[in-house]
């Protein structure tokens, strides 16, 4: 009986070696179309190479991959590998350079040079017949990322994604870049991908001894730049002012942020300014992150309708962003609005956290409760093509087509819909006049412009669903999780919001369940049901943030347990015992080029940053001096960067601010019920009191869980009543039932330094 045609989406492939292979494996073609026939009918290659069948004509070892990135490149006609010993042991017999190309599931730019190089046959021929071929995800290995970006910045002056980099058999790099037009003239550059790599294949044939050169060279310059700066003693307060002052120099006094465009969210430098006004009183300092709060969460890089934060704002006025959003942009905007909002009362920075936390728990939880990575900026527009940002833009007449004349004025109106369009004829929602006013301008009260604004957007919101989606990056990462953890704990407490709690346990209890590997190591990712990469520095320390951040917000003792036993974990593997802080990777990790110490806080924080501010935390929990010494170690480690370089390092200065402030041990103990502790819990939670630890629990949880947190024991309910109790170091004010009294106590601030530094100049 003759075999049946193959029917759309069949994945039986005839020939699967890519082109330009001259000895196809049999037995690596097998095991693709095994991988292949396992992703099932609804599988959709992600390629324009298909078959009438609507099969793949191309599939490369890729396909044998969990993570998004690497299988969105599972079809491209280039030979890919991952990462592997493998790739570089094929080069080294093959005597070839070695292409290694990063990027990450959401990135534009990743797309578009795929689109135009990956998925060209005559490039990916040459490619394949001259070179081996490597796709990293970087956010699953974040320490290739960083090495070889280091090597991009030093050949090109400058490093983004997607990443480009060619290297001898030995990992040692020649030639670094970013994005590269596919062919001479495209997009008015002079040089195309094919002609740079048809030159480096010369140059690595012609002058091999001279390349080979080069790429030593660039090593050892690679490893001096990674050799720690000379420690010094634990630095004084001054770092902190030296870098509340430079901020001051760069802010945007007109628009908000800090620098020109494009302009990225940056809360870690936000929340220095916080901390530096908390300590200062400094006016300017409070205009500045007002100011850029403001800006941000009018602008178009706010999702208006969803809630949320796209990537950075590709102009000075927050108004065009690239579309992808992040969960780690938005789990620390989250904590940053929720910390303004504390600061100065302002009700419009608790409603951007709460948004931001309900599209989070509306659109990012994965199933079990952890959280998936990102979405993307490009989505299929009606033309048939993925376009970036046309999922989020509307023109006037969809509005008023969707919501009505009326409403559909309030809209367009309020959030700028214009026939022109702001991005590509089309607009993106924002803010520039404020509500009263546009109530006003369309003879309405402030009560009907608020309800037709609200029910309008519920139902724009609705209808977006139906359009064509962005890709969303399912995998979770534990280090991304615990900052969202931290965010989500954070917002419970202050909000008051009893669900939000219940996200963050959740996505703890997940991780601290899945994110394992059989030896109980804790890893990097997780996607499916398979858990991938051994952690990273930066996966401990921001997971025990979010540990701790819980037991604030809960009174869960276990959470603390938790990062007590994570920390130890971290010590055992990561610690640099000689010089003070931790290395990026575990001592029995892959070796690379160099060990880095990570200490810059950049998009995503430094581990050691976190790391410093987990240890100050732990030793006023546990009384633990061990983790007091380990922070003083941290800082004199990194106290000669902290000095010369402050704005590197601002997520490092408020663990620095915490250090030298007088950290509080608050604890509210009630009789039975947490109801009864309800007015004191709402002191707590609307002041503005970083650098402190807080227990609340009851009289029958105190004997518990003194033996962890010491300073906790003898503390009870006064009377029969909820009392507070607000220590230093275990000398303590007197305890108090008084709501009032227990503000007052909470106030009190010690000032930076004696005398204050001169006041910010900031307009």
């Amino acid at each position: 009986m003759a075999e049946p045609a193959p029917t759309a989406n069949q994945t039986r492939i005839d020939n699967p070696s890519v082109p330009g292979i001259t000895s196809p494996s049999a037995a690596l073609d097998r095991q693709l179309r095994d991988a292949l026939d396992a992703k099932g009918s609804d599988y959709e290659p992600r390629t324009h190479h298909l078959r009438d069948d609507g099969g793949p004509v191309y599939t490369n070892r890729l396909i044998l991959e969990t993570s998004p990135y690497l299988l969105q490149h599972a079809h491209n006609p280039v030979n890919w590998w991952s990462w592997s010993d493998a790739a570089f042991e094929r080069a080294a017999q093959e005597d070839k350079p070695v292409l290694l190309s990063v990027g990450y599931s959401t990135c534009h730019w990743c797309h578009v040079m795929e689109r135009e190089s990956f998925e060209n046959v005559e490039i990916a021929t040459y490619l394949n017949e001259n070179f081996i071929a490597i796709k990293v995800d970087r956010e699953e290995r974040p320490d290739i990322d960083d090495l070889y970006m280091s090597a991009v910045h030093m050949l090109a002056g400058r490093g983004g994604w997607p990443m480009t980099v060619v290297m001898t058999p030995e990992r040692q790099p020649f030639f670094g870049g970013t994005y590269f037009p596919p062919v001479d003239g495209a997009r008015g550059a002079r040089r195309g991908f094919l002609s740079i790599l048809q030159e480096l294949k010369a140059r690595y044939i012609d002058n091999h001894d001279d390349v080979v050169a080069e790429a030593q060279q660039l090593t050892q310059r690679l490893m001096s730049a990674s050799r720690p700066m000379p420690p010094g003693d634990v630095p004084s307060v001054t770092p902190i002012a030296n870098g509340a002052r430079s901020l001051a120099r760069s802010f945007d006094p007109r628009l908000g942020g800090f620098g020109r465009a494009p302009k990225f969210p940056q809360p870690s430098r936000l929340g220095l300014m916080m901390r530096y006004h908390r300590r200062t009183r400094d006016t300017g300092a409070l205009r500045t992150i007002a100011k850029t709060l403001n800006a941000m969460s009018d602008g178009g890089m706010y999702d208006q309708i969803g809630g949320g934060f796209h990537r950075y704002s590709t102009d000075a006025r927050w108004l065009v962003p690239h579309f992808e959003k992040m969960l780690y942009d938005n789990a620390q905007l989250a904590t940053v609005y929720l910390e303004g909002f504390q600061l100065t009362g302002q009700a419009r920075y608790a409603t951007t956290a709460k948004e931001i936390l309900n599209y989070v728990a509306r659109e990012m939880v994965a199933p079990g409760g952890g959280f998936y990575s990102a979405t993307d900026a490009d989505s299929m527009a009606p033309s048939g093509h993925r376009e970036e940002g046309w999922f989020f833009t509307w023109t006037p007449q969809e509005v008023i087509d969707l919501v009505g004349e009326t409403r559909g004025r309030v809209i367009n109106t309020f959030y700028g819909v214009t026939p022109r369009g702001n991005f590509e004829g089309r607009s993106i929602l924002h803010i520039t006049v404020p509500r009263e006013n546009v109530a006003r301008r369309l003879s309405m009260n402030s009560d009907e412009f608020s309800r037709a604004l609200a029910s309008a957007s519920r139902e724009m919101y609705t209808a977006r669903l139906d359009r064509p989606a962005p890709l969303r990056d399912d995998k979770v990462l534990t280090a991304w999780s615990g900052l969202m953890i931290e965010a989500f704990a954070r917002g419970a407490f202050v909000l008051d919001e009893p669900r939000y709690l219940e996200v963050a346990s959740r996505a703890a209890d997940f991780l601290l369940e899945n994110a394992r590997d059989e030896a109980g190591r804790l890893m990097r990712s997780h996607i499916g049901d398979r858990a991938r990469h051994r952690a990273y520095l930066e996966d401990y320390a921001f997971l025990i943030a979010g540990l701790l951040e819980l037991y604030e917000a809960s009174g869960d003792l276990r959470f603390v347990e938790r990062a007590v036993a994570l920390q130890s974990e971290l010590d055992a593997r990561f610690l640099d015992e000689v010089r003070g802080g931790y290395f990026q990777t575990a001592d029995d990790a892959e070796e690379l080029l160099r060990r880095d110490k990570p200490a810059s806080d950049r998009a995503v924080p430094s581990g050691n940053s976190y790391a410093l501010a987990n240890l100050i935390k732990l030793a006023e929990l546990t009384g633990d001096e061990r983790y007091e010494q380990q922070a003083e170690a941290l800082m004199r480690a990194f106290a000669t960067s902290l000095s010369r370089r402050p704005m590197a390092h601002p997520k490092m200065l408020q663990a620095l601010d915490a250090y030298h402030d007088t950290r509080r041990e608050i604890a509210i103990v009630y009789p039975s019920r947490r109801d009864e502790a309800a007015a004191l819990v709402a002191q707590l939670r609307r002041t503005y009191l970083p650098n402190r630890v807080a227990a609340i629990l009851s009289a029958a949880d105190v004997e518990t869980q003194s033996a962890t947190i010491p300073w906790l024991a003898g503390k009870a309910p006064i009377g029969g009543r909820a009392t507070a109790y607000v220590c230093e170091r275990g000398r303590c004010e007197l305890p108090t039932s008084d709501p009032s009294v227990f503000g007052r106590q909470l106030s009190v601030v010690r000032d930076l330094s004696d005398p204050l530094p001169a006041p910010l100049a900031v307009p």
